[in-house]
């Protein structure tokens, strides 16, 4: 019963990672801090679920034509040469006995920065003021970012996306859909060499991590192929609000109310369902009544 508890877990925090290129870690182990997991305990597991999200997310993205492949492989390639410096930097936390209101605090600065970041850029999406230039990003840029989403990443045991997505938006010009499928490639590269570096170190339960990736393969697909259903703006808006959300939920658990905390997220998770449902029936009924027409 437990293992499928945490197969169901694992896909709905896929649809998420599919559908915001965000990998789902920045969602998985603050959730699995709440559920009892040590700091560095819920890095690794999480780092190992998003090996699986991210493989199975950019299956479907590749069909959509969402990913570029230059960009991706310097964002990934920056990201795993800075897991290498953010992995000593964890275990010093761990030693100190730092890592328990570090790692949550981390998490709280960097979501609420990029949670206005991303509802800033949405009000510039919808009024026309801010039209991205996919045609040359500079290098400098995405080797600061990947450098930057890697040490975040093996730091906190994310994929890297949730940082990647926005600043590719801000900084590189690529527009939500082309950077969702972008970071999830970045990210593959990324969370594989940071879950390497802890693995030989850190024991965790394999089962509960192989559950979260079972019940993960099949939800990033069904995730990213959502995107085609939501304009750029509403994604936008949408991961800020999923930022937001998270924030909100690390607060509750640094003040030990970890129960209002995941009853917080289910909201979240359950008001995005209700919300991709009804724009797919709409998006249905809308191409059987052209089908009608003579």
């Amino acid at each position: 019963m437990e293992y499928l508890f945490f197969i169901t877990l694992g896909a709905l925090i896929s649809v998420l990672s599919g559908f915001f290129g965000v990998g789902g870690g920045f969602i998985l182990t603050p959730m699995l801090m709440l559920f009892g997991f040590s700091p560095i305990e819920a890095i690794t597991t999480s780092l190992l679920f998003s090996i699986g999200t991210s493989i199975s997310g950019i299956s479907a993205h590749i069909k959509m034509k969402n990913i570029l492949l230059k960009q991706g492989l310097i964002l990934g390639l920056s990201g795993m040469a800075a897991t290498q410096a953010a992995h000593p930097f964890v275990l010093f936390l761990e030693e100190k006995g730092w890592d328990d209101w570090a790692v949550p605090m981390f998490y709280i600065i960097l979501l609420s920065y990029f949670a206005l970041n991303m509802l800033k850029r949405g009000n510039k999406a919808k009024s026309g003021a801010d039209r991205a230039d996919e045609q040359s990003p500079s290098i400098v840029k995405m080797v600061l970012i990947g450098f930057f989403a890697g040490f975040v990443s093996t730091t906190l045991g994310v994929g890297g996306g949730f940082i990647m997505v926005p600043l590719s938006v801000a900084f590189l010009g690529l527009m939500p859909k082309k950077a969702v499928g972008t970071s999830l490639f970045a990210v593959l590269l990324i969370v594989s060499a940071g879950f390497l570096s802890y693995a030989s170190t850190v024991s965790i339960d394999y089962w509960i991590g192989l559950s979260l990736v079972a019940g993960g393969l099949a939800g990033s697909q069904f995730g990213a192929k959502l995107t085609s259903y939501f304009e750029n703006e509403e994604i936008t808006y949408m991961l800020g609000a999923l930022y937001m959300a998270t924030v909100a939920s690390v607060i509750l658990k640094l003040v030990n109310l970890d129960y209002a905390g995941l009853v917080l997220m289910a909201i979240f998770v359950g008001g995005f369902l209700i919300r991709s449902m009804v724009k797919m029936k709409l998006a249905n009924s809308r191409y059987n009544a052209k089908k009608e027409r003579p």
